[in-house]
């Protein structure tokens, strides 16, 4: 049960690349049909995403730990959260990552880094307060697993996509506007009409498709998690434990809110709120690893 999780993750987050993939492609297609563009808008809107997707993937970490208020853990006064990530790292056969605390009451932690070799994990202080040791093993588990899953530099390359089908659809529009405004005749009425409605759509469909692949990482990472721990009982009650805090994490806003274990938002509400969201619901994440 526990390896036909992962693999279903896996295949599943994929084929939504593939999916992203096809989604700029076409409206590049599209675009280039209706105005008789060629190829260069799409090596454009690459280039531009590309751009500031590698400015950020350099840099990126360190900005958001300091946005955080993380600092570096002390290995005499945190000795417990180097214990849990020294071991499990051995186990997940991954370098150890840097590890920082952030002074809140409210238990959270994440995972960043642009790869094993460059990642760090920050902790709250509420949560080595507030878990028990094989909850905080849980914890570190997970946000390991998104380290050893590479999930940071997919995201990056979810975001060049999201970058890209946004310039190509704010282009698209301008352009439509502006031919329609100086009565030029577009490649086609019909492909032109496609074009724009599509221009319309598409930023939306790529926002789906990021929220729908962040969600499948998350489900992934409680998946490793349970199978480098041996324990997803453990995971599940911090989850839910998690959850349940009435402490704000006043150092997390919407930027920083999709790299935490938990939304720190506390979101929740009804299907639009799910729809909407980087994390799956909570009781979702609970049954799945209790299934295993």
């Amino acid at each position: 049960m526990l390896f036909e999780h992962i693999a279903a993750n896996r295949r599943l987050t994929w084929m939504l690349v593939f999916l992203f993939v096809l989604l700029v492609s076409g409206l590049a297609y599209l675009f280039a049909a209706a105005y008789d563009l060629g190829p260069w808008l799409a090596v454009g809107a690459f280039a531009l995403s590309a751009l500031s997707a590698w400015s950020t993937w350099m840099g990126g970490d360190h900005l958001v730990l300091a946005m955080s208020g993380a600092r570096l853990a002390d290995r005499n006064q945190h000795r417990v959260l180097f214990d849990a990530a020294e071991g499990l790292s051995i186990a997940a056969m991954l370098p150890v990552p840097r590890l920082y605390v952030i002074e809140d009451t409210a238990p959270n932690a994440f995972a960043t880094g642009r790869d094993p070799a460059h990642a760090s994990v920050a902790v709250t202080t509420g949560l080595l307060a507030k878990l028990k040791r094989d909850q905080l093993h849980g914890v570190i588990g997970h946000e390991l697993a998104h380290i050893g899953n590479y999930d940071t530099r997919l995201m990056v390359l979810i975001s060049i996509l999201v970058g890209t089908v946004a310039l190509m659809s704010d282009w698209m529009l301008r352009w439509g506007r502006r031919s329609w405004r100086e009565g030029r005749k577009s490649g086609g009425g019909i492909v032109a009409v496609l074009a724009l409605v599509a221009a319309l759509l598409a930023p939306l469909a790529a926002l789906l498709m990021q929220l729908a692949i962040s969600r499948r990482r998350e489900f992934l990472a409680d998946a490793c998690s349970a199978q480098l721990t041996r324990n997803p009982e453990a995971l599940a009650e911090a989850l839910e434990r998690l959850d349940a805090d009435t402490d704000p994490l006043e150092a997390a806003n919407k930027a920083t809110a999709p790299l935490y274990i938990v939304n720190p938002l506390k979101e929740h509400g009804g299907a639009l709120n799910s729809l909407f969201s980087t994390h799956p619901p909570i009781s979702e994440r609970a049954r799945r690893l209790r299934e295993m």
